[in-house]
């Protein structure tokens, strides 16, 4: 194919040497701090980053890299506060549709204190102002470069569920609620949300043992166990329950420690709120004798946090 410039308003500039072009054509003088976005370094092996960073002479450059396929949520808002914090100009992607989807949405986030995901899901609303951007693409297949899309990864479930049971209170017969309710439990357990990562059951595993014992209702029994087993591991993933306080309850102010206390009292208060019991025996459980037995037999799980001992379930239960 000849070389060529085509606006679409998406302006490419293709053919060779098709980068020194554009950036020569595209960046303004006021354009002085660059970030330059990639993924896991790949383009600094494969000689693309000398290059870029031989066209990008004069003008100070902010790298930011790591932006993994199917980017997340909390590396947009990670790019964004890159960009806030060194007042960037013009953020430059170099990499596939990963880079690129990423970096349109922190183009958007990095202009706006509103959190752009309520904006758009829950709002309905755009934002209408970004950063100037633009890509040098290394990787065919997905056009990002070419549409006003982005795959982000949120993992929502939590907070819909939220959402979802809340609204279900107010009207036991919302169907759309209960549909939404129903589509969590189905992603929650369809192990998409697991991929690649450590889970931890540990709650389930002892909840089931603790149910062959006294015959209790397997939600209640989570429903008391999960606050008090999370205070008993969080310092072991204290930027964890952090993010967890974030995320879920949009809770920002303090140390990361006491954003993890304050995300698991959240979850403790939301818990006590939809009439979910808050102890054992409010459920009925007001015999011990049987704990000793349900800390032996529990199933230990490698857990996300920290691998628990039986002794350790047993100081769980009794906290219970």
């Amino acid at each position: 194919m000849n070389d060529f410039t085509f606006n679409y308003p998406t302006k490419v500039y293709f053919g060779k040497e098709a980068a020194k072009k554009a950036l020569t054509a595209e960046l303004k003088d006021s354009h002085k701090k660059i970030m330059l976005a990639y993924g896991g370094g790949s383009i600094k092996k494969n000689g693309i980053f000398d290059e870029i960073m031989s066209l990008l002479k004069g003008r100070e450059v902010i790298e930011f890299s790591g932006i993994m396929s199917n980017p997340t949520y909390n590396k947009v808002q990670e790019g964004a506060a890159l960009a806030k914090e060194n007042n960037i100009d013009f953020i430059l992607a170099v990499g596939g549709g990963s880079v690129i989807d990423c970096c349109k949405m922190i183009s958007a986030q990095a202009m706006t204190d509103e959190d752009i995901w309520k904006m758009e899901f829950e709002e309905g609303k755009l934002p209408q102002k970004m950063l100037p951007m633009g890509a040098v693409v290394t990787a065919s297949g997905t056009g990002s470069e070419m549409n006003s899309g982005a795959v982000i990864t949120n993992e929502a479930v939590m907070r819909n569920t939220i959402r979802n049971i809340r609204a279900l209170i107010k009207n036991p017969d919302d169907i759309d609620a209960r549909g939404e309710l129903m589509w969590d439990s189905a992603m929650a357990e369809n192990s998409l949300l697991k991929i690649g990562k450590v889970t931890d059951f540990q709650a389930h595993q002892i909840e089931h043992q603790l149910g062959a014992y006294t015959d209790c209702n397997h939600g209640q029994g989570l429903a008391v166990i999960h606050p008090v087993l999370y205070r008993h591991i969080y310092k072991n993933a204290v930027e964890k329950f952090a993010r967890f306080a974030k995320a879920v309850w949009d809770i920002t102010e303090g140390t990361d420690e006491e954003l993890a206390l304050k995300g698991i009292n959240a979850l403790s208060d939301f818990i006590s709120e939809v009439g979910l019991p808050a102890n054992f025996r409010e459920m009925g459980i007001t015999d011990k004798s049987c704990f000793e037995a349900v800390a032996k037999s529990s199933n230990i799980t490698a857990g996300c946090c920290k691998k628990l001992t039986s002794d350790e379930i047993l100081e769980i239960l009794e906290a219970a």
